[in-house]
């Protein structure tokens, strides 16, 4: 098991995610203190970056740790930063509880994950691939998958898409795990960048 360590400049969060994360967390004081610790999930709040955030992540990093950073004011173009230096996440610092336990299972699997408004963007941003360019990994799929895959590439959410086809969420949810497994991706994004 992975331990989660958590640090952050603002005493609001430090309560916030301490209670999220309870027991199996360890909340860290000084930001040196990092970079001793080995082999953990650390959560750092983006503020609390004591030098610049990439030579900091590149230490943690180094230390056999996933970096996941939270920011209470978000922005696409921090994220892309963030994840360019090799944080496994980036999201809203005050995100609900299961949006954050969902985000630590998904990096723990070795995913990156990010606010799902910023992979939308980040998908839309990707020069599309001619349909006949993609029909080989098309050809793996269900038909359900195949209505699917379409709309995952194109950066709808799971909630989304499951409004448009009539469905829940969930089954959404195991349907997009299903083609990530055919087509050999983790992730929506991963996915969206084979296909586009």
């Amino acid at each position: 098991m992975m331990n989660i360590i958590l640090h952050s400049d603002d005493i609001n969060l430090q309560t916030y995610w301490k209670k999220v994360f309870g027991k199996d967390s360890k909340l860290v004081d000084d930001f040196e203190e990092l970079y001793v610790i080995e082999s953990s999930l650390i959560i750092i709040n983006y503020s609390a970056f004591t030098t610049a955030y990439k030579e900091s992540i590149k230490r943690l990093k180094e230390l056999g740790n996933l970096v996941f950073v939270l920011h209470r004011t978000p922005s696409l173009k921090i994220a892309k930063e963030v994840l360019l230096y090799g944080s496994c996440g980036y999201g809203n610092a005050l995100m609900k509880e299961h949006f954050l336990l969902s985000a630590i299972d998904t990096i723990k699997e070795g995913m990156i994950w990010l606010h799902p408004e910023f992979t939308s963007e980040l998908i839309c941003q990707i020069p599309q691939k001619k349909e006949k360019d993609i029909s080989n990994y098309i050809s793996l799929l269900s038909q359900r998958e195949k209505e699917l895959v379409f709309l995952l590439k194109d950066g709808n959410t799971y909630k989304t898409i499951a409004q448009q086809l009539s469905i829940t969420p969930r089954t959404v949810k195991a349907h997009a795990h299903s083609i990530y497994t055919k087509l050999n991706v983790k992730d929506k994004l991963a996915l969206a960048l084979l296909l586009r």
